[in-house]
């Protein structure tokens, strides 16, 4: 057997998968959906941020798509800017220069995965199964870095100490609130993710019975 055909597993004979299509077709639909799940989520907001501030009643909003932001940038900048804050739009560049392009390699691993039959497929499916996480990971890596490293020579600079900005829920900076939430992208490969770890149980249910048979007769072949 070749290496390939290790990584790929063995083929569903005709008429085991007339007897058990749904069984066979179910973590297909599955893995299918995430990938466009993902795919959906490269054209709406990630995250959203709003700060209410004394002199803007209304609050202010930030929406962070993978590789832009959005909103009251100009405005929220202007006010990190008195506490040593960089503005936002330096933040996460090689991240927004990939981030497209990542997006599309992690839903064609996802579709990768209908073609492999072996437990290789969760390997496949891996990267997009942990990207909600791994994006809430660094985004909180860059508030920690921006709250932390504040510009001394800033004109409030002195009234207010480094501070870690939450990545989600309500946090505090001085006299302004801020929110922090999930947006639709994120909600997306989120429940992209869930799919995929359905798709795994049933992918196994679907193709280890296949996979064991194949390994045991290769057993005894060689016997």
């Amino acid at each position: 057997m070749s290496f390939v055909s290790k990584i790929l597993g063995p083929r569903v004979p005709a008429a085991e998968l007339a007897r058990h299509r749904v069984r066979f077709l179910a973590p297909s639909l599955c893995f299918g959906l995430a990938a466009v799940l993902l795919l959906v989520s490269i054209f709406v907001p990630y995250w959203r941020l709003i700060l209410h501030a004394p002199q803007y009643p209304g609050g202010l909003e930030v929406r962070a798509y993978l590789n832009h932001m959005e909103g009251d940038v100009r405005e929220i900048d202007g006010l990190n800017h008195y506490i040593g804050m960089r503005p936002l739009g330096e933040a996460a560049a090689l991240e927004k220069s990939l981030s497209i392009a990542g997006v599309l390699v992690l839903a064609l691993l996802i579709l990768a995965a209908i073609a492999i039959h072996t437990r290789w497929a969760a390997l496949a499916a891996l990267p997009a199964l942990l990207f909600p996480a791994l994006f809430l990971a660094d985004l909180g890596f860059w508030l920690r870095h921006f709250g932390t490293n504040l510009d001394p020579t800033a004109p409030l600079s002195s009234s207010i100490d480094p501070f870690v900005p939450p990545v989600l829920g309500r946090g505090w900076v001085g006299q302004f609130a801020t929110d922090a939430l999930p947006d639709q992208g994120l909600i997306l490969a989120t429940i992209a993710s869930l799919v995929i770890l359905v798709g795994l149980v049933l992918h196994r249910r679907a193709y280890k019975p296949l996979a064991d048979a194949a390994r045991d007769g290769a057993t005894g072949a060689d016997a």
